[in-house]
């Protein structure tokens, strides 16, 4: 923290514009060495033309933003270096800053710096991360809330009214002689606990919108081959993704593709058609398409319209997830063989000829994840597996707490599950962590960031 940093912050590669930056003690002084501008006098927040020399060697024309600490991205003295775009210039001018006494940046190493100077806290430096990789408008707007604090002052709300109840206990206990203290009870602390249990629940529940809305949602077609699978597929990606044929068998592997739906991602999974076979790369794939299944957050079970559904499709389908589950039936242009009373759920007719019945699938998977009330410009959730871990920690600290309530154990034993939520709930944003958990976190950070 002593040292000055320095790291490309653009993409490398050939474009109009690349950013070099530098942050720390000694940013001004070592641009000064290779700017042809002064700018150890110059107000902060200003840029300044000018040239990057080596010696008297003309570097490159560029633009230097001068911020001073301490209202900066790292709180530090900081320089940016605005230069022609081109790997070349780009990593010549890197070259000389370290060669002027900047090393090189960790990656992460500039939001490290942010977080290690207060500036922002654990949550909200993951959530800058989150933000450059974001994939889709939903992840993105995900991503901005929680950088700008929303779930932040959530999560610190909840833990002010932790330790206001621990606060009182410890009062309770250590002084009992100060009547004019609030006394904990038990029906005192099961109205609190209550209360905080409600929004606990609520980080808990809204940690699984946050997940489908970083990574997307993996939706799994299976079915018997020659349904038509790999149509459903390619007509709900709008191209030639899975080869077909009207062979049994085409689809040995699975195939994948993409598309946004409400802002989140879907990955559409082909996989191979589910038979009894002895052909032995045949059965690796069914394997393949039993496993995807089971691990899929939304599951498309394809039925073919022109034939009477099996007593093995019968039981397979009601092996799956009924909550996952969604039964398609295919070519609903040909004559209908099957018989639509043997299937006790709800059912989508349709085909890819036509595209009849297509549009509803979608909506059908859209009700089935609930997009409409998770997807909105106020969402705040929790999305990492770090943050996830935590708040499920908490919220069963909590609950132990609670069910000590219940069972009449004295106040301080209930005191030891509410010490843990809230611990767990500081750990979250960073106001408790340990060094090596702060490294691995800012190692998945890029260059420059």
């Amino acid at each position: 923290m002593n040292d000055t940093i320095c790291a490309i912050s653009t993409s490398i590669g050939i474009g109009a514009i690349s950013i070099v930056r530098i942050t720390g003690p000694e940013a001004i002084e070592i641009v000064e060495k290779i700017f042809s501008g002064k700018l150890s006098d110059k107000e902060t927040h200003t840029i300044h033309y000018g040239h990057i020399v080596d010696n008297d060697q003309v570097i490159d024309e560029c633009l230097v933003m001068l911020m001073r600490k301490p209202k900066t991205y790292t709180t530090e003295d900081t320089v940016e270096i605005n230069c022609h775009g081109g790997i070349s210039t780009t990593e010549k001018i890197l070259e000389l800053l370290i060669n002027n006494g900047a090393r090189l940046a960790e990656p992460g190493e500039f939001t490290k710096r942010a977080f290690l100077n207060g500036r922002i806290n654990l949550l909200e430096a993951e959530s800058v991360n989150d933000l450059i990789i974001a994939k889709t408008d939903a992840a993105r707007t995900l991503a901005i809330n929680n950088v700008d604090g929303i779930l932040t002052n959530k999560i610190r709300n909840i833990r002010e009214k932790i330790v206001k109840i621990l606060s009182n206990i410890e009062v309770n206990i250590d002084y009992p002689e100060y009547t004019d203290e609030l006394e904990v009870t038990h029906e005192l602390l099961d109205k609190y606990l209550v209360d905080i249990s409600k929004e606990l629940d609520n980080l808990v529940s809204g940690a699984k919108n946050g997940r489908i809305i970083k990574n997307g949602v993996n939706v799994a077609i299976i079915g018997k081959p020659n349904v038509g699978k790999s149509s459903i597929l390619n007509h709900l990606l709008d191209e030639e993704k899975a080869i077909v044929t009207n062979i049994p068998g085409t689809t040995r592997d699975i195939v994948e593709g993409t598309i946004t739906l409400n802002g989140v991602a879907l990955n559409f999974i082909d996989t191979a058609g589910i038979r009894a076979t002895d052909d032995i790369v045949e059965k690796i794939g069914v394997d393949k398409s039993k496993s995807v299944a089971n691990s899929a957050d939304i599951i498309i079970y394809v039925l073919n319209n022109n034939e009477e559904i099996s007593p093995e499709e019968l039981e397979i389908m009601g092996n799956l997830d009924s909550e996952k589950l969604i039964v398609f039936v295919n070519k609903s242009d040909l004559e209908q063989k099957i018989n639509l009373g043997n299937i006790s759920r709800e059912i989508i007719l349709g085909n890819t000829v036509t595209d009849n019945g297509l549009d509803k699938l979608l909506i059908a998977i859209k009700d089935k994840l609930k997009l409409d009330s998770i997807v909105n410009k106020d969402m705040s959730y929790l999305s990492n597996v770090r943050g996830i871990t935590l708040v499920n920690k908490a919220n069963e600290a909590l609950k132990n707490a609670y069910n000590s309530l219940k069972n009449n154990m004295p106040v301080d034993v209930i005191e030891i599950d509410l010490k843990s939520a809230w611990e767990y709930l500081g750990e979250i944003i960073g106001d408790s962590y340990e060094d090596e958990l702060v490294d691995n976190i800012f190692s998945n950070f890029c260059l420059g960031k």
